[in-house]
């Protein structure tokens, strides 16, 4: 029980800097700003390297970027194969 409960906590830190990544992309800060710049780089630091495999495989389709979306359902697929692994 315990260890499902671990693998919710890392995939929903997952699902927080996916989101925060979307919007990012959007908003676009400075990534020099002394408050935000931190926060992108770690956000990017930790996302940037599981989306660049996908975007290369899926190229952006009319300037929309799919592969959040795609990364998103392939971590619940992993995510639910784990919690019936372990349970």
């Amino acid at each position: 029980m315990v260890l499902v409960t671990v693998i919710n906590v890392i995939f929903w830190i997952f699902y927080v800097l996916l989101i925060a990544s979307i919007i990012l992309s959007w908003v676009r800060p400075d990534p020099y700003h002394p408050v935000w710049g931190p926060i992108i780089r770690v956000v990017n630091g930790v996302i940037d390297p599981i989306l660049n495999p996908i975007r290369r495989l899926m190229p952006p389709l009319g300037g929309l970027d799919f592969s959040p979306m795609v990364v998103l359902l392939l971590a619940r697929v992993v995510q639910g194969a784990l919690i019936r692994l372990v349970s």
